[in-house]
């Protein structure tokens, strides 16, 4: 078969898993309906202007919150793209999760195809896509950006393969590199830093063995890699420098103790939709395959397969070893581990190794037992999966319900501000309000950043925002900045302040801090460095 019938036939199987989507209403899943309301609140401050949106201004009770500044923004920039022509927030949502379910499904074919072979690369993608822990993330946890960024990482292995080869040309393998490490670094965090040291871990064995220990492609590969760091700094810096200002470390603290897997639960664990230490933590039946046809195809062959074989279960090894409790104490010595928050996340690692070793293991077999061995990998990856295939139930709310005032936080409270409560309990009476003195204040206009008054004091007096307080807030009374106190206990994490008497304009505005307005210009002369970069190529390839 040809490479397109490879393709469509992944695009065919892979509607049978999605087909639940398709159904009128959202999937009731662990954070599904959390992800449509950030969506919601991320568009409307994209409708309003604002091309970086950073804050939500309708979580939290509509006292707003700051989440976006710390929540993987690529999720909800695609779901913007299909709610601007006029589908539903409910409705993009759900096509985020459908296209990257089958985008991801088809990098990997793309790229273990070009490496092994197009049956190598459908028997990794369909190994890929029908994993039980990708129908966790669909159907029990609703993990939109774990979804999403299982798309990046065979691509980044790919724009490199390229490099070490040379079977593209240095600009398109660049690009591609520089953008799909932006796209997984804007897709999860935690996902970025499971997958960036796997990644290093192929160029290391691509320098070795495939590239003739070239020094340009291996300065290559970390720069375009460097590149889709740089691309991604207007958010990367903020979420993790600003991150002292929200209850995270406090809130999160110690949330991998009892997060580990029980060992038995990677071979068998029943499907359920309970919470994190419920629900299946099982590999998979046919990933267990690949990984066994692995090691005997490691026992069997030398040389440079042998390596990346060894790479690849040591890895799997490591990254079982991780999910479990017998590694707790490297979990409380590495702190940046503990940004994981969950174990059992590492299961994505697990995921992308063992399809990987499955698209290997078809390449090794004897070419007139490949097809039946594909045949039955694939099999068993369908019907073994088959039963998870299904939405719990489904919640169908008006579309008001997203984009409205919405009484949550949205997550656990760690991206709160660390002055204010956890978690607010009631709506406010008024956008704002005279807590001392004598003052009518009228609305003029309101959006997700800007609220601007008319205020008529009889006396001096002050007044409460009832927005939460967060570095970039700040009041002017007739254009001038005033001196805001947010750390009033009768008003906890709100903005309040006095005004003289007469009658005032006041606008209250969040705007971009020094740390962001920096982030931002990182971004902007990261991607001037890669025009640069490829205009300097062109140049050197045109001599």
């Amino acid at each position: 078969m040809k490479w397109k019938h490879y393709l469509l036939i992944i695009v065919f199987l892979s509607f049978f898993p999605l087909r639940d989507y398709f159904h009128v209403g959202l999937p009731v899943t662990h954070d599904g309906r959390d992800h449509v309301a950030r969506i919601a609140n991320f568009y409307q401050s994209l409708a309003e202007g604002n091309v970086l949106p950073r804050w939500a201004a309708n979580l939290n009770w509509g006292y707003g919150h700051p989440i976006l500044m710390f929540l993987y923004p690529l999720p909800s920039y695609i779901a913007s793209l299909f709610h601007f022509p006029g589908f539903s927030f409910v409705d993009s949502t759900k096509l985020v999760f459908i296209l990257s379910f089958i985008a991801s499904m088809l990098s990997m074919y793309v790229w273990v195809s070009a490496v092994y072979g197009l049956l190598p690369g459908f028997v990794a993608a369909i190994l890929y896509g029908f994993a039980p822990y990708r129908f966790i993330d669909m159907y029990v946890r609703g993990a939109i950006g774990e979804h999403v960024a299982f798309i990046f990482p065979p691509l980044i292995c790919l724009g490199c393969y390229f490099l070490a080869k040379k079977k593209k040309s240095i600009i398109f393998s660049g690009i591609l590199i520089s953008i799909a490490t932006f796209g997984l670094l804007l897709s999860h965090n935690a996902m970025s830093l499971m997958f960036i040291p796997i990644i290093f871990a192929y160029i290391i064995y691509l320098y070795f063995f495939e590239s003739n220990k070239s020094s340009v492609f291996l300065v290559s590969c970390f720069w375009f890699i460097l590149e889709g760091f740089l691309l991604s700094a207007f958010f990367l810096i903020p979420a993790y420098f600003e991150g002292k200002y929200t209850l995270r470390d406090i809130v999160t603290k110690g949330d991998f103790t009892d997060r580990f897997v029980p060992f038995v639960s990677f071979f068998r664990s029943s499907w359920n939709y309970g919470g994190s230490n419920q629900f299946s933590k099982e590999i998979g039946i046919a990933h267990y395959m690949s990984i066994l046809l692995g090691i005997i195809f490691f026992v069997k062959h030398k040389g440079e397969i042998r390596v990346l074989l060894a790479g690849l279960l040591l890895l799997m090894i490591l990254s079982v070893f991780l999910m479990t409790s017998w590694s707790q104490p490297i979990w409380q010595s590495i702190s940046l581990m503990q940004k994981f928050q969950f174990p059992w996340r590492l299961l994505s690692v697990t995921v992308f190794l063992s399809s990987f070793a499955g698209g290997i293991s078809v390449f090794l077999v004897n070419k007139k037992y490949s097809l039946i061995l594909s045949f039955l990998v694939v099999l068993v990856s369908i019907f073994a999966t088959a039963h998870m295939w299904k939405a719990q139930s489904y919640s169908d709310k008006q579309e008001s319900f997203y984009s409205g005032i919405f009484d949550s936080t949205t997550d656990t409270g760690e991206s709160s501000p660390i002055w204010s409560v956890r978690f607010m309990e009631k709506r406010a009476v008024a956008p704002i309000e005279v807590i001392e003195g004598q003052a009518n204040a009228s609305i003029i206009s309101r959006s997700s950043t800007a609220h601007t008054y008319r205020v008529n004091a009889k006396i001096k007096s002050r007044l409460v925002e009832n927005t939460l307080y967060f570095p970039g807030w700040q009041v002017l009374i007739d254009r001038k900045p005033v001196s805001v106190e947010f750390q009033d206990p009768t008003y906890r994490g709100l903005m309040t302040f006095w005004i003289e008497e007469g009658e005032h304009a006041v606008e209250v505005a969040f705007r971009d801090t020094k740390l962001r307005k920096m982030a931002n210009g990182i971004s902007l002369g990261g991607f001037g460095l890669l025009l640069l970069t490829i205009t300097i190529l062109i140049w050197k390839r045109k001599t």
